[in-house]
């Protein structure tokens, strides 16, 4: 099946605070290059044809560097002023995108180490199947801190993601975690995303929720499987960007 319309959107609005730096988190380097550059890097042959970056924190100077360092890109910006979680975020892209028809890839700028293989498994995954949603998860030897992933059975099917924080001790036995990244029809994806709601520990609207509300409009959820460990590492601290350098760098 030949793919249809692909667009993009990602989330760069966060401060980042344990970087311990007052520069944007995606602004921060790897190996020379900006987390966010890295990000839009593994998109470029995709096929998108617009990629909408939400900016917050430091935005303007995300704005500024992007629009210097690739201004080859369909790149459109969307302002989170408020920073009330991944949810809210991602549909501060529903006005660029609103007449958009086609397969909307929701990732994160601070995920650089994604590889084009891996998005377009996803993409395909989303586009070969009757989903209205595709999750990509992985296993990890160390799940803590992430969402688990609740299948139905041992099936390919998607019930629910469960923040670390809402987990009971059983869910967070659960070594398969929700990556992040995650492809939805355009139209289905801002609809649920317009009934997610802030009652949880955090205060937040959280992306994962539309699992939820699209399993209970009788939708199919489903997962994608990543098979690299490395390259699903988030930056999220100064130790976790030390850490990716030195195994790019070959070191222990």
């Amino acid at each position: 099946m030949s793919a249809g319309p692909r667009a993009a959107i990602i989330l760069s609005a966060g401060q980042g605070k344990r970087m311990r730096s007052d520069l944007a988190k995606v602004l921060h380097k790897i190996s020379g290059r900006t987390l966010i550059e890295r990000s839009l890097d593994t998109l470029r042959n995709l096929g998108l044809s617009k990629i909408v970056i939400i900016v917050g924190h430091q935005g303007q100077a995300v704005i500024d560097h992007l629009q210097k360092n690739c201004a080859d890109l369909p790149l459109e910006f969307c302002w989170q002023k408020e920073l009330m979680g991944t949810g809210h975020a991602t549909a501060k892209a529903e006005d660029v995108l609103k007449d958009f028809d086609g397969s909307v890839l929701v990732t994160f700028g601070d995920v650089p180490m994604l590889t084009e293989r891996t998005l377009t498994r996803l993409f395909e995954a989303h586009e070969n199947s009757p989903a209205a949603l595709t999750c990509l998860t992985a296993n990890v030897s160390k799940p803590f801190g992430y969402g688990r992933i609740i299948r139905d059975g041992n099936t390919d099917r998607l019930l629910r993601i469960v923040e670390e924080k809402d987990a009971s001790d059983e869910e967070r036995k659960i070594a398969e975690i929700n990556v992040g990244p995650l492809c939805a029809d355009a139209g289905g994806l801002f609809r649920s995303l317009n009934k997610i709601s802030d009652d949880n520990t955090q205060g937040e609207y959280y992306l994962t929720d539309i699992v939820a509300i699209q399993n209970s409009e009788g939708k199919i959820c489903q997962i994608c499987l990543a098979d690299n460990e490395f390259e699903i590492q988030g930056v999220n601290s100064i130790e976790q960007l030390e850490a990716i350098e030195r195994e790019l760098a070959g070191g222990s």
